[in-house]
């Protein structure tokens, strides 16, 4: 049985259907966003059953200049060497150090600081929780992120705007008054949407591929 986990049900939608018979061969976590959900949730849902190997999958913001929208990032600092190595030989994408902050990494200034002192290519918000989940329990894991944000595309509205960490959900009422007071956020926002699009028909393309060839 192989594990796949995402953040959001709107990460995984289009993965669970390509998915279809196969359903029996994965089980599928979504974590939640940010640490304290993740760390409540991985854990019982490790203990269910046994798991050959994990995949840390959904979205990621990208830190790096050389990331776009819907590029592909293997994080080789949470990867297992042997399963890294598999999946660059099936799938297109980077390699490089993914980090998990504790915060949404959102001004531009910010994201270019991040990578300089951290090294790293892009950031998350759950995937350093899950391996240290996957390591206490022995269960070998891949990182796979897709980028849906960048400094070139970067969100359409204040993070606590899009989504709210403690119900874990987007507040529509927050939203719509936003873009009531920034009718040019409607805009940004319709792109927005189309970014998301984009890295999740690449995630779910690789996920795929590995999974077959695994």
């Amino acid at each position: 049985m192989i594990a796949v986990t995402f953040a959001l049900p709107s990460e995984s939608s289009d993965f669970r259907r390509r998915l279809g018979d196969r359903h029996r061969e994965v089980a599928i976590l979504h974590t939640g966003v940010g640490a304290q959900v993740c760390r409540e949730r991985i854990g019982p849902f490790l203990d269910t059953q046994r798991f050959d190997f994990l995949i840390s999958s959904g979205f990621a913001g990208g830190v790096a200049p050389s990331l776009g929208v819907g590029d592909l990032l293997l994080a080789e600092n949470f990867s297992d060497p042997q399963l890294l190595a598999q999946a660059r030989e099936v799938v297109i994408s980077r390699v490089g150090k993914l980090v998990t902050a504790d915060r949404v990494i959102e001004i531009a200034t910010e994201r270019e600081r991040f990578a300089r002192e951290q090294s790293a290519a892009a950031v998350d918000m759950e995937t350093e929780w899950i391996a240290r989940a996957c390591q206490a329990r022995k269960i070998p894991m891949l990182s796979l992120r897709a980028i849906s944000d960048t400094v070139a595309a970067p969100f359409p509205a204040p993070p606590s705007v899009l989504f709210d960490l403690e119900r874990q959900t987007t507040d529509l009422r927050k939203l719509v008054a936003h873009l009531f007071r920034h009718p040019a956020g409607i805009v940004r926002l319709i792109r927005f949407a189309r970014q998301i699009a984009v890295a999740r028909a690449s995630l779910t393309v690789a996920l795929d591929l590995i999974i077959r060839e695994s």
